[in-house]
Parts: C-alpha cells; structure tokens; sequence
C-alpha cells in the first residue's frame, strides 16, 4: 500500500507516491544542501574569525582534552547544550560528539547523552549504561533500525561503552543515556507502564489491558513500525485515542506510597507519555502537506519536552545530539518545520540552552541513494559564497567560535544567510535554496575540515536466516 507523501528537501523527491516507509524519512530528516546568494561585502570576514576561533587539536574521543576549556566557557551555566551535525553519519561528527561529551561530564558536571531516537531505545541503552544489563552491540543492533539505523555505528558503540566505563569508575555519581523521539515505543515501555498498574493501583489493571490491547510490539522495530504505518488512517487515530485515555487515566491516579511515591509515579506517567506520543505522531495525515507540516513541528515539541523533562527530573545537565537543523535556534525552512527543537528549549530554558552546530568543508556521509541502497557519498570543498567556503578560509584545520562574541568585523557575515550543507538521510536530492544565517541558528559552530563516513554495524538478518 502506498501514499502520497510530500517530504521537505531532506535527499526525497517533493511530490512522489512512496511506500509507507517514506514517511519515516521524516524522522530523521532536515537536510539537503542549502543554497543563498554570495555575500554582497568585498570585505572577507575571515581576519575577524581567526581572532575568535579555537583550534581544536583532534575530533578523536581520547587523550588530553585542554583544547576544549574554550568550549566550557562558552557553554557558561548551560543546562542543555545542542550538539549537531550537518550530516547523519559522519565519523568526526559523531566522534567529535563523545568527546565534548567526555569533557563537559568531567570539567562542567554534564551527566546526560540525550540522542534523537526512540525514548524506549533510551531506556534499554540506560539500563546498560547503568547497571551493566545486555550487551550493547544487540541492543543497538536490535533497537537502531529503520530510519534509526544511522545510529547502530562504532562511534556510538564506542560512546556507551565509554559511559559504562566511567559508571563503572564513578558507582555514586553515574552518567546517564536516554533517547527524545518517538518513532518507536518498545515492549518494555509498555511493561513498565503495567507493572507499575498493578503495583500501586491492580483494579486499574484490566482496563491498561483492554487499552494496550495489541499495540505491545511482538516484531522487529523495522517491521513494527512499516506494519504500523501500513494500518489506515482511522485506525492509527484511533490508537492514539486509546493511548490518551490511557495516558489520562494514569495521570488521574495518586502516587502509590509503597513503590516510590511521587517519583515513581512521575516516571510512570512519562513512560504512559511516549506511548501516547509515538500513537500521536503517527495519527496526521501526511498526504495532506499541512498536516505534514504539523507532524513535524509535533515532533520537534515532544523531542524538546522529552530532554527537558529529563533534564529537570533527573537534576542531569544533558548534551543533547540531533541534527544541526534540530538543535537550531530557528528553522531554516518554515513551511515544513514550522519550530524546530532547539527554538523549543530555547523558550524553555532561556540561555540556559546553547545551541551548537558542526559544519565542514568537505568529505563523506552514508545516506541512502536514489536507488534505496545505503552507501558512501563524498562531496567535495565548500562552494565560493557558502558559509563553508569562508569557514574554511580561517587557518585552522578545525576549530570552534563562539558566535555571541565575535568581533564586528565578522558579525555582519555571521548574520547573513547564505549557502550551507545540512545533509538528510538521502542523497543526493533536487535540493531548496533556503537562506541559513550562521549567528540566528546558533551560539556556536564547531568547523571542521574533512569528515569521513561513518563505519555502520551490521544490521539484523531478515526474519528466518
């Protein structure tokens, strides 16, 4: 069965009749390369930048990590800091990520990894993380699937087990992993909604039964979701339905004394939440281009709910890692992504939000290809009028700038939009050209100079091999 879909400019074609599986694009979407007149000013802002800019001695997770002290003090008080990438899969992206990472948990007591994926895949990865519970290659292998299997790769690999590492060093004071979306709400959301039912409130128990009847996933995540989205419209409403009185009927209740009180209670109502939100997120009806529009900037408010609630529940300031497109402080394409993320927390949180994105000049990114398949494609250097192009000019092989504080010389340029790679999950695609101002989407950029693909894992062997 299929439908029309109209997919903003992410690697997808506008217009065409997809599979079901092209709404799942969407997820994971915010990209295609952007593209804006050059700057009208004769004058290179490039003296300004180096003035302003830190050189960072390596993307790699390991070793000294003195060259980020400028990073620590741009961050301030920050109780949520954005972390992007402008493409989905790029090793010194996702590198580079572990370790600003690595640094704000040992210089600025950052204790959460907040990532773009299913808040059930969170809990699963937590659980490890935590307590040691699985092994983290099956849970990655298992949970990142579909339009997640961008993040089954070594660098996260290398990422969680760096995090049980230091829980395993630091028992008392632990790091934590959780995942904001909600393109996935996994069996054990669902058990611990119920078991917490039938701990502090057992007469309620039938009715969470009646209510879940047949939504507690019994496949893989990918045939899950495809089997989902395949369900007609009316029935997807009214799943949603169900998960709302569900949802309402938990909130309704008292903390039971006996099994955490107010905490857990709070927990349960937040689990019964991601429930509801992925039945929500699926019930729009994306052949219209409104509703589209709608489901996008739904997403985009439950993600940034999602770490923020968190973020307050835990006591944990949080990196958060999405795409630079998620992690803005604007959007740079209104018509599909109405509010994005980052303008959310920013809302939220005021400055306690710092938004920062990650540009390069050239290199390779896997994406999936016209013809389906996932593989590597390379561009090469930045284009003259690009925002890449100029970045690049500074001396430094990679480095970060605060935007906040740049000389004003540079500032006219900084908020100036033109040309800028931000790559989807497909590539390539017809692209738009959208006008990105560096310094209204983010406080920092973090620019490096060549990026390589990410090294995937394997994925799951179809059913019956």
């Amino acid at each position: 069965m299929g439908y029309m879909v109209t997919v903003p400019a992410d690697g997808n074609s506008w217009g065409m009749r997809q599979h079901t599986s092209a709404f799942l694009a969407l997820l994971l979407s915010l990209g295609a390369v952007v593209a804006a007149a050059a700057p009208s000013s004769a004058q290179s802002p490039v003296p300004a930048l180096e003035r302003n800019a830190h050189a960072l001695r390596t993307t790699e997770p390991h070793g000294n990590l003195d060259d980020l002290r400028p990073v620590g003090r741009m961050v301030k008080d920050a109780r949520v800091v954005g972390l992007g990438e402008a493409t989905h899969s790029s090793h010194e992206f996702f590198a580079m990520k572990h370790r600003v990472f690595r640094y704000l948990v040992e210089e600025k007591g950052f204790r959460s990894f907040a990532l773009e994926g299913s808040w059930s895949t969170g809990l699963r990865l937590n659980d490890y993380v935590l307590h040691g519970k699985g092994d983290p290659r099956q849970i990655m292998r298992e949970e990142f699937q579909s339009n997640y299997a961008w993040w089954n790769n070594t660098d996260y690999l290398n990422l969680l087990t760096w995090m049980r590492s230091y829980n395993n060093r630091h028992p008392r004071d632990p790091v934590q992993f959780m995942g904001d979306d909600f393109g996935y709400a996994g069996p054990g959301l669902y058990d611990r909604v119920t078991d917490y039912v039938a701990k502090t409130h057992p007469a309620l128990l039938p009715r969470f039964a009646e209510l879940y009847r047949g939504l507690r996933p019994t496949t893989t995540v990918d045939a899950h979701i495809n089997g989902y989205l395949k369900r007609p419209l009316a029935e997807r409403k009214a799943i949603a339905d169900r998960t709302g009185r569900a949802l309402n009927l938990l909130k309704r209740q008292q903390p039971g004394a006996s099994s955490g009180g107010g905490q857990a209670h709070a927990w349960a109502v937040q689990h019964a939440t991601a429930i509801d939100q992925t039945a929500r997120g699926y019930a729009f009806d994306v052949d219209d281009p409104r509703q589209g529009a709608a489901a996008m900037r739904y997403r985009d408010a439950i993600m940034a709910d999602n770490v923020a609630w968190w973020q307050k529940h835990t006591g944990d300031k949080t990196l958060l890692s999405a795409h630079d497109g998620h992690v803005a402080l604007r959007t740079h394409d209104p018509k599909n992504y109405p509010k994005v993320q980052g303008s959310f927390l920013r809302d939220m949180l005021g400055t306690r939000y710092v938004s920062i994105g990650m540009t390069f000049d050239r290199g390779s990114f896997n994406a999936t290809g016209a013809d389906g398949h996932v593989r590597a494609f390379t561009v090469g250097p930045a284009k003259p009028g690009s925002n890449e192009y100029t970045l690049d000019r500074v001396r430094h092989r990679d480095y970060v700038l605060d935007l906040r504080t740049a000389p004003p010389a540079a500032r006219t340029w900084l908020a100036t939009a033109r040309m800028t790679k931000t790559i989807g999950t497909a590539y390539p695609g017809p692209g738009t050209e959208y006008r990105i101002a560096l310094a209204r989407s983010h406080d920092i950029i973090i620019h490096l100079h060549r990026v390589r693909a990410a090294r995937l894992l394997a994925a799951p062997a179809p059913a019956g091999k």
